[in-house]
Parts: structure tokens; sequence; C-alpha cells
């Protein structure tokens, strides 16, 4: 089959290699299209070590190639997988949090992922997808996952007044969920004003650019109070800093941006004079895409408009590397397999 072989950092290219083979408690997906992120771009170049040769991609759909052990489901079937492969017997996963599985892996990065023909999966990582949700859209519903489940521990409710930092892909989307929740007014900042104008058409109440004056205008806007909850998904140290700022005296900072600094000047009184609570999550647990998958079909969230490019995945060395590329208009690289 065709695949896209990682073979050292910045070593990619296309390659023949054995068909996959669907084993014990697996289902075979014929990939048709894939999503593009931070995580491959980090493996690319060798932030994120891996094993070698190593097939890259974890947010994908495809079609049934071979039930193998998926109950319920037909050759043909379209489907989303979940990348996240758990072992299903640890403490983690009998309680319900199987993102956080202490023998767990992600497709792509520990194992051979999604840029190629074919890929064996676990059967119970396969979610049915409608039709109504396009091939190059449909990736987008796995990054979805990860914000809806950050949501959920953030307990986002109706009537609270939300700021989202950062408007790329995540905190677009962090703005929608938060308008399907009902809360109000939703604040979103960046120096981008496409972005802006983006997040505006899609659900924040309000758009400011960011910059020192960014604090002051939150504040000017909930009447000096602040804001009920922080959504950081830029991940800088200065808005850690500006999160704790413009969160009321009560409020919580849910920290999605990934932070790999070790060191910051903060705030760190305002931790405890505003008694904040700090709340984080990692990836998803499956019951967050039949959520995601909802929420699309019945119009809250808007998927289509964040797909700025669309490729062929024999151009995955271009797509990775537009990542990398600071253009205000590219939101979503997806991949066509076909």
């Amino acid at each position: 089959m065709n695949a896209m072989l990682l073979n050292a950092p910045f070593k990619l290219s296309p390659g023949d290699v054995d068909d996959a083979v669907a084993g014990d408690g697996e289902t075979l997906v014929r990939v048709t299209h894939s999503g593009v992120c931070g995580t491959d771009l980090k493996i690319y170049n060798g932030s994120i070590p891996v094993e070698y040769p190593r097939i890259m991609g974890h947010e994908l759909i495809g079609e049934i190639a071979n039930v193998g052990a998926a109950i319920g489901v037909d050759v043909g079937t379209r489907v989303i997988v979940d990348p996240v492969v758990n072992c299903g017997d640890c403490e983690d996963c009998r309680t319900g949090h199987e993102n956080l599985c202490r023998n767990g892996s992600l497709l792509g990065r520990d194992r051979d992922g999604g840029f190629s023909d074919l890929m064996a999966v676990p059967a119970e990582a396969i979610i049915a997808l409608p039709s109504s949700i396009s091939n190059e859209s449909a990736p987008l519903v796995q990054v979805m996952t990860t914000c809806e489940h950050a949501q959920q521990r953030a307990r986002v409710t109706s009537g609270e007044s939300v700021v989202v930092i950062g408007l790329g892909v995540s905190g677009q989307l962090h703005i929608q969920l938060a308008k399907a929740r009902g809360a109000h007014p939703i604040i979103g900042i960046t120096g981008s004003p496409v972005r802006r104008e983006m997040a505006q058409q899609y659900g924040a109440d309000y758009t400011l650019a960011a910059g020192n004056n960014a604090a002051d205008e939150v504040h000017k806007l909930t009447g000096g109070r602040g804001v009920d909850l922080v959504i950081d998904c830029a991940g800088a140290a200065s808005t850690l800093a500006q999160s704790i700022d413009i969160a009321r005296p009560g409020g919580r900072l849910l920290l999605f941006g990934i932070y790999t600094f070790r060191e910051a000047a903060l705030p760190f009184y305002q931790l405890y004079y505003k008694e904040l609570t700090i709340i984080n999550s990692r990836a998803a647990t499956r019951a967050d895409f039949q959520t995601c998958i909802d929420l699309v079909c019945n119009g809250h969230v808007e998927l289509d408009a964040m797909i700025s490019d669309v490729l062929p995945l024999t151009d995955l060395e271009k797509a990775i590397t537009m990542l990398d590329q600071r253009d205000d208009h590219r939101m979503k690289v997806t991949l066509n397999h076909t």
C-alpha cells in the first residue's frame, strides 16, 4: 500500500509498504481524508521523538475495508477514528478516563497512523460519520473533541462570561462551543484581524486585538469585574499572565494551549488573592466524539469555514511546512487520499 514514511527528522517521502492487516480486536480502515496538526510538525522536525520509520497522522476518516472485530458496521461504512489507544484494563480506563490510560498510545506517534491507504485500528475506536459532515471537514471533529472535553472539565454554563485567547483552529472551536453552551458575553483575543472577523461571525460577542490594552478592554466590557472563565489557547507565558489578570475573583482558567516553558514571571499573588481555579485537559474520551458529531449535525458548530487548504496526500511535506508559515488566512489543512 502507499504511505508517507518519515525515516528521520525532516526526511519524509512516499513509500510502498506491506498492506495493513487487522489483528485481534482490530478493524481495517481505508483512509480517505486526514488532517495535519502541530503534533505532526513536531514529529516531523524531531521535537517529538518516535521510532523510525514512522507513518504519522492521527486526525483521520475513512471507510471500513474489513469489518474484523467491529460489530454493527458494514464494509464501506464511513467512519472517524479515535486515535487514542487505551488498554481498557487500568483504573483510568475502568473509570471512564481512557484518555489518561497509563498504558495508552497515540496513532501516528507511538504506532503507525493514517497518512497511508490503509490502517488497522482497534474496533472500539471507530465512530460512524453522518453524510452531512463533509469529507474535508470531518477530520476536524477529532480536534473538536479535545475542545469539547476541555469545556466539560471547565463546566461552561449558560450566562457565564468567557474570554478565548488565541483564535486559531482550537480557539475558533472554543468560541463556537461556548456559544452553544449559552455563554455570554464571549470575547476573543488575537493579533489577527482576519481571525477576529471569523470569531465574530461564528459566535464571539466582542473581539479584541492582542496587546497590553486587551486586559483593560476586557475589564471595561465586564464592568471592571473580569470574566468567569478564560480559555488560553496560545500556551505562552504572556497569555497565562494575561489570563490571571482578566479572570474575576473566584473565576477559572482553562489552560488549553500546551505550555513548554519551565520558568516564567507570573502574577502569582493574584492566583491567591483572586482564589482562581486552574483547569487543564488532555486529549478526549470516546464519548466526546458522538457529542461533537451531534453538535455539528445540529448546526451548533460550523467546520467547513475553517478548512483553508485541501492538498493530496503526496503533498504532506508541503502541508506540514505550511503550519510553520505565518498566514492569518490559513486555518486547517486537510489531505485528500483518494
